[in-house]
């Protein structure tokens, strides 16, 4: 499947050029209730939950990816206000799960005996993949990466290109400032090609898409400069 990163230009420039991008922690994400989308009424709940939450991000990290890239939300919130860049990349579709998006905290099971929670592997599997429903715009994917402690550069992990995160396309936000053939020089020698496009937005909608004129601009040129 084709999924996409958005990022801010400095940090896409810097994942083409090493072919990587940042593993995310769950501590840092933007949604507070990460893992801990459950219902804590009990504070003994709360307590298990949050230690639960601190082992998880000492030891998982994620990829988050969006299975569009023409939500303008995304581009404002992820994109440096539409000034950066989404990366598309072919993923087997075994590997990412899906969020769910979810109007209710999920229901703890609990052990009657100990009053303690149940912290099956259903659960788990859910915590990993819920959030609250108003995110639902993000259409996310996650990739959940376990962390190389060894590999780790100034605190932080890095998830490689490879056969499995293939990158194929490269969109330039709609206030993107790069010129589109300077990324296409860039990215040449990945293998398979990959699609360098310029984005704007729609005129009849709310959305992100091509600008195919300044797309396909710079390359006419070159095609009459070298005719």
């Amino acid at each position: 499947m084709r999924l996409y990163y958005l990022t801010g230009a400095q940090f896409a420039l810097s994942n083409l050029a090493m072919r990587r991008i940042k593993i995310s922690r769950f501590a840092d994400l933007n949604d507070p209730f990460e893992l801990l989308a459950v219902d804590l009424k009990d504070y003994q709940h709360r307590k298990a939950f949050r230690e639960t939450k601190e082992v998880l991000n000492a030891n998982k990290g994620l990829i988050c990816l969006s299975s569009s890239w023409k939500n303008p939300l995304l581009w404002g919130h992820y994109a440096e206000k539409h000034t950066g860049i989404a990366l598309g990349f072919d993923v087997p579709d075994h590997i990412p799960a899906k969020v769910i998006y979810a109007k209710k905290p999920l229901v703890i099971p609990i052990d009657n005996n100990t009053n303690t929670p149940i912290l099956n592997e259903e659960l788990m599997n859910s915590l990993l993949r819920t959030k609250f429903h108003d995110w639902k715009y993000e259409n996310e994917m996650r990739i959940f990466v376990e962390l190389d402690h060894d590999s780790r550069e100034s605190g932080l992990y890095f998830y490689d290109f490879s056969a499995d995160f293939q990158l194929r396309e490269v969109i330039l936000g709609p206030k993107c400032e790069l010129p589109v053939e300077s990324i296409r020089v860039l990215v040449s020698g990945f293998e398979p090609s990959v699609n360098v496009i310029k984005s704007r937005i729609a005129f009849s909608c709310f959305r992100v898409v091509e600008d195919k004129v300044k797309s396909r601009s710079k390359r006419r040129t070159n095609l009459r400069e070298g005719a």
